[in-house]
């Protein structure tokens, strides 16, 4: 058995603002968690926890994960892009050219997202959240397919993406060129050991997989720091 999914954390500055505006904009419960802090529930199969986790660094450059909102129809789409303004979200260029159809925003922290046009058919058996966007190679779109058991659903001029059997969100990895790191990502996957399973016999499996040790002890959940081949930062947790 592989481990599991079990949160995107995300750093936030202030955590408690940051959960409120994307709980608005998912229509996912806010509550707060002994062990993980401010956490959204999903209400859908999305399949894991969104946790936001104080830190006092400010946010550097454009980071290397981002959601992909969907979007049934114009209307909805729109319905979206209005609720995410009002919730003190903005509107941001990163590249993006006139005649592309989705909508590039920032939640009130800097945080970019996406909100995918109608029609979109690489997301149209997706829920809302359609993906987790990544810069990354192929070599660690393979490496998350291992680790999470999930199999490829996408392979090709080396961009690859993963979707659990479940449902619920794709994973995706443009390929190169790679974007310069700029410190910890601030949306980082926090894992759980299989039931029944051994969180260190897990790292080790991780560490045969290519991910390398960091630390440990981070943040209330506790647990082993890694990173993947990438050199992107991940939390396999403590058992409970």
């Amino acid at each position: 058995m592989t481990c599991r999914l079990h949160a995107l954390c995300i750093d936030a500055n202030r955590p408690v603002r940051l959960a409120r505006f994307w709980a608005g904009v998912l229509g996912w419960e806010m509550t707060s968690d002994p062990r993980d802090g401010n956490v959204l529930l999903p209400s859908d199969d999305t399949g894991f926890l969104i946790r936001f986790q104080p830190t006092r660094r400010r946010k550097a450059g454009q980071n290397p994960m981002h959601f992909d909102l969907t979007s049934t129809s114009l209307r909805h789409q729109q319905q979206t892009v209005a609720r995410a303004l009002e919730l003190g979200g903005r509107h941001i260029d990163i590249g993006q050219r006139p005649e592309e159809e989705h909508v590039v925003l920032a939640d009130p922290e800097g945080n970019e997202f996406c909100v995918i046009e109608p029609g979109n058919n690489f997301l149209a058996e997706c829920g809302f959240i359609g993906a987790l966007a990544c810069d990354g190679s192929q070599a660690v779109g393979y490496f998350w397919s291992e680790a999470l058991g999930w199999p490829l659903v996408w392979d090709q001029d080396q961009e690859t993406a993963i979707r659990s059997t479940q449902g619920g969100p794709k994973i995706t990895w443009g390929g190169p060129p790679l974007m310069p790191k700029t410190g910890m990502s601030r949306l980082r996957f926090d894992l759980a050991p299989p039931v029944g399973g051994d969180r260190d016999e897990e790292v080790g499996r991780l560490v045969s997989l290519g991910a390398t040790r960091i630390g440990t002890g981070r943040g209330k959940a506790g647990g082993m720091v890694m990173a993947d081949p990438d050199g992107n930062e991940f939390c396999v947790r403590e058992l409970t």
